[in-house]
């Protein structure tokens, strides 16, 4: 397989990239509208904490993926901004978005949760995207690192990898059926988004040591440490859930 893997027919020819970032947004748009039309938050409420959670989820997928480069700063600082208004991070657009859509709730004065909504929508659009992140091969920077076992891919370097961006789309696919099943419980709102929160950025957290980031804390990713942050913040909501309904 020869990386990028460009999908069409002919010399009609599109980036993988591309191709799935967009459908990954599209499909995740038309859950979001599925799941909000049947919850009980007035429409131009959960409208406005809609547009908190993307303008939120923007700005942090940037800063994030600034900080996780910030190593290219000093050398080539060009490249850095390029990086920066081109690039995104996952852990950095959820966590931007959670901030985004609590600011949002705080000003409608909103104390109902509001994440379930998001959840499936999330975790199906980022499965989606994450083959095109495979497919682009290694100017996506989301592969592994080098490795000696056989389902290793080469991405076009010559060295054999872990295919991360894989191991992200199963867990995703575990982490959904486990939500699915856990969706048809009597179960406190807002507890699927938690437990997807903690269960994803547990996940990211593990395998971004297989991934050839910058380290600098620690031997901590600046991502890692997100991971940490988001992961604290979802179990102690689940913990206060807990208490308030023994």
């Amino acid at each position: 397989m020869t990386f990028p893997v460009y999908l069409g027919v002919g010399v009609f020819k599109l980036h993988p990239h591309l191709v799935f970032e967009v459908v990954a947004y599209g499909v995740a748009m038309a859950l979001l509208r599925r799941n909000v039309k049947s919850d009980s938050i007035p429409l131009s409420q959960r409208s406005s904490v809609v547009v908190g959670g993307l303008v939120g989820a923007l700005l942090g997928a940037k800063i994030l993926v600034l900080l996780q480069h910030i190593d290219l700063l000093a050398a080539d600082w060009r490249s850095w901004l390029l990086l920066g208004m081109q690039g995104k991070t996952v852990v950095g657009a959820l966590l931007g978005g959670l901030v985004g859509v609590e600011v949002t709730k705080k000003r409608l004065g909103l104390r109902q949760s509001t994440g379930d909504a998001f959840v499936f929508p999330l975790l199906v659009g980022t499965a989606i995207g994450r083959v095109g992140c495979f497919l682009t091969g290694l100017s996506d920077r989301t592969y592994g690192t080098v490795t000696a076992l056989p389902w290793g891919v080469d991405f076009g370097d010559g060295l054999s990898r872990h295919p991360t961006q894989l191991y992200e789309v199963g867990f995703l696919v575990l982490l959904g059926i486990l939500l699915v099943w856990h969706s048809r419980m009597d179960r406190p709102s807002g507890e699927r988004f938690q437990l997807y929160l903690v269960g994803y950025l547990g996940f990211r957290f593990v395998v971004d040591f297989l991934k050839p980031d910058f380290h600098p804390l620690m031997g901590l990713s600046f991502i890692q440490l997100a991971c940490l942050l988001g992961v604290a913040y979802g179990l102690r909501q689940l913990t206060r859930q807990t208490v308030s309904v023994s």
